[in-house]
Parts: C-alpha cells; sequence; structure tokens
C-alpha cells in the first residue's frame, strides 16, 4: 500500500479528489497541518466523497510528528523543482509520495534532506505546475502500475 503525503493543503477540491483517489486505490492519505482549510469543508465534501467512510486518512499536527510516526517510511517528494522524471523511479509498496502546498510547492527544508528523491513530471518549459490532484493521480498510478496493479481490479 501507498501513501500519499499532503504537507499544509490549501484547497479544498484538491484534497477532496485525492480523498476519492486514495479511496479507489487504497492508498493512505496522510494531511500535515496546518491546512487551508478545514477538513469538513463542503468544498471537500464536493468534491464527491464522504471522507468519514474512508478509514486510511491520518492527520499530523506539523512535519516533525508526521516524521516521528512514520520512521523508516521512504519519501519520494514530488516538486516542479525536481531532476528526476517520476516515471525513472523505482517505487517500492510503503513508499510516501509526498506533494507540497498548491501555492508555493515543498520548502527547501523538506526538499533538501530528500534531493536524491525529489520527482517531477515533465510538461512544457513555460508552464509553472500541474493541478495537485492531478499530479498525485500521475504519480500514484505510476507506483501502482510498477507494483501491477496489486488488489485492484
Amino acid at each position: 500500500m501507498f501513501n500519499v503525503v499532503l504537507y499544509q493543503p490549501e484547497i479544498p477540491p484538491n484534497t477532496g479528489n485525492i480523498i476519492r483517489l486514495c479511496a479507489n486505490t487504497g492508498a493512505r492519505l496522510h494531511l500535515v497541518e496546518p491546512m487551508g482549510f478545514v477538513l469538513d469543508d463542503a468544498r471537500v465534501r464536493r468534491a464527491g466523497l464522504d471522507y468519514h467512510e474512508l478509514a486510511n486518512v491520518e492527520r499530523y499536527k506539523n512535519w516533525a510528528d508526521f516524521l516521528d510516526k512514520n520512521k523508516g517510511m521512504r519519501i519520494w517528494a514530488c516538486s516542479t523543482r525536481g531532476s528526476r522524471s517520476y516515471h525513472h523511479a523505482h517505487f517500492q509498496d510503503e513508499d510516501g509520495l509526498l506533494f507540497g502546498p498548491e501555492t508555493r510547492g515543498l520548502p527547501d527544508q523538506i526538499l533538501t534532506p530528500t534531493a536524491q528523491q525529489v520527482l517531477r513530471i515533465p510538461m512544457n518549459h513555460a508552464s509553472r505546475s500541474l493541478n495537485l490532484s492531478n499530479t498525485v493521480a500521475i504519480v500514484l498510478y505510476e507506483a501502482l502500475r510498477q507494483q501491477g496493479f496489486v488488489g485492484l481490479e
């Protein structure tokens, strides 16, 4: 099972879409606070999933709390500043796929310790970034593909 880690997400519909994605793939979702919304925000629900029924959502008060409770998790950070394409990574079961907030991405103090594992999705040079929920779907489905879509029909 893969772990999707959202560091300080800001936009409710993106998080709602990612909750749905995780529910449909069996991935665990880790939400690192502070978030830019209240989790029961109507905009999260409007994304199409009653998140209360999803058992695989964990919340953390900050990054240190996440790291303390997930020792040993191999983390792949995803950033427009990455130098390695996501499809060149060799994902393993239980890996963490880390994504930053929509308006600013992951801060250097998080990227620096994982610099050899910072991935990017190829896109036009003039483009700023992809939508967060699309990015999570692309990387998660590549990880699942590499594992043979175990447990999925």
